[in-house]
């Protein structure tokens, strides 16, 4: 049963498990160092033993993506479209934009927008296959112009190849774990070397794009999955059903409810155990409410909000706007009672792929920003640079770079 607890508890309660990188660590760096040497023949040999391999390659061909695709329902396609549509719309929202201005007399600056060159998806399909995440992955990478654009998994699962089958993903394979990290991280004659590897994954996954950060770029190192709530009131049962959905994930997850309520934290708290008889997923669902989730009670929506800053979740649930104001670290919020956690996992546009473990003090979710490089632009006059010279020739020769003065220098026949 979900605990109550007061706000004294809620270090105890908030505080979070620590990642077992040190152990992941050892166990992926031979792995790494094999793929980086003997390339596809390491790729193949670990995903026989890690993942009951047998195809007679790593790439998935085009003939099999057309054939997952043929397999999924008019349902499936369905409901692709309309998240597609959704997570596109949002994606475009978020790409920086080309821009130029002069700020002085014959001083030009600007951005130009350029797209990686490659980038590499990877998509669970362990205990949950997440054909979502081919969309959140993949769309983004869609709008900001990628080229070369590949989803890797380690199995072989419909509902995600036909997803990558229907948005055109050029490149497919069909790895998991950490030889797949290096694989894209390295390149192999199969694998092209990718400029960033995105999406979710084990710890093993984690472990690797932590130890490959800087080899290859990442989105962030993830950790198990949570959600904060804050309510003076509202039905149980949706909250209940809220916060069920995030601990089905994984018996690492966490959901937490912050209230001023006593009687709605007794509501919530009877309602999770009434929904947890009846639901599939309770194995799972049961031990991360037990072990891993709280409602605390708190003095005021002010204190909660404290709180939150505090923990910085992956997932917010707020019951209003009004409280938007006052968050400062969130991977993505959520406003009101018909914003469930499971409509921005799936279809509201909004990106599913979260910084966990604090992660969202330092940065928001996965964003088609992601995908692009920002590459600043200068153009100056002779006008220009020679306003510009006295501040510019001081500054070198204040650090002793003698060249740099006489670059601007040489410009004017000194």
């Amino acid at each position: 049963m979900i605990r109550i607890v007061d706000h004294t508890q809620v270090g105890r309660i908030l505080a979070r498990k620590a990642a077992r990188f040190t152990e992941a660590e050892q166990t992926v760096a031979p792995i790494l160092e094999a793929v980086r040497r003997r390339g596809d023949k390491a790729v193949i040999e670990y995903a026989r033993q890690f993942d009951g391999f047998n195809r007679p390659s790593l790439r998935v061909s085009e003939d099999e993506l057309k054939a997952a695709q043929a397999a999924l329902s008019k349902e499936f396609r369905a409901a692709v479209k309309t998240a597609s549509t959704n997570i596109r719309a949002f994606a475009k929202l978020q790409l920086p934009a080309a821009k130029s201005a002069v700020i002085s007399p014959g001083l030009k600056v600007g951005q130009i927008i350029r797209p990686l060159d490659t980038v590499a998806a990877y998509i669970p399909a362990g205990r949950y296959p997440l054909p979502s995440t081919v969309l959140m992955t993949v769309i983004p990478a869609l709008v900001a112009g990628v080229p070369n654009i590949c989803v890797t998994s380690p199995r072989f699962v419909n509902e995600i190849f036909g997803t990558a089958a229907l948005l055109k993903t050029p490149h497919v394979f069909q790895i998991g774990g950490a030889h797949a990290i290096a694989a894209f991280a390295y390149g192999t004659k199969t694998v092209p070397r990718a400029d960033r590897i995105v999406g979710p994954g084990n710890i093993y996954v984690a472990a690797a794009k932590k130890l490959l950060a800087g080899e290859v770029g990442i989105d962030f190192i993830a950790g198990p999955t949570e959600i904060l709530m804050i309510a003076e009131d509202g039905n149980p049962a949706w909250i209940a059903a809220d916060m069920l959905a995030q601990a089905e994930h994984d018996t690492d997850a966490s959901a937490v409810l912050l209230t001023t309520s006593k009687q709605l934290a007794l509501a919530v708290q009877s309602e999770i155990e009434r929904q947890l008889t009846t639901l599939p997923t309770a194995p799972t669902a049961r031990k991360a409410i037990d072990r891993n989730s709280a409602v605390i009670l708190v003095r005021s929506l002010d204190e909660a909000v404290e709180i939150s800053n505090r923990f910085a979740p992956e997932h917010l649930s707020v019951p209003d706007a009004s409280l938007v104001k006052g968050i400062r670290h969130a991977g993505s919020i959520f406003i009101g009672q018909y914003s469930p956690e499971a409509a921005g996992d799936y279809a509201s546009g909004p990106n599913h792929v979260l910084p966990t473990s604090g992660a969202a003090r330092l940065r928001g979710g996965l964003s088609a920003m992601d995908y692009v490089k920002i590459i600043s632009t200068q153009e100056l006059s002779a006008a220009a640079l020679k306003a510009l010279e006295p501040a510019i020739t001081t500054l070198a020769r204040a650090e002793g770079l003698e060249a740099h003065a006489r670059s601007v220098e040489v410009r004017r026949g000194k």
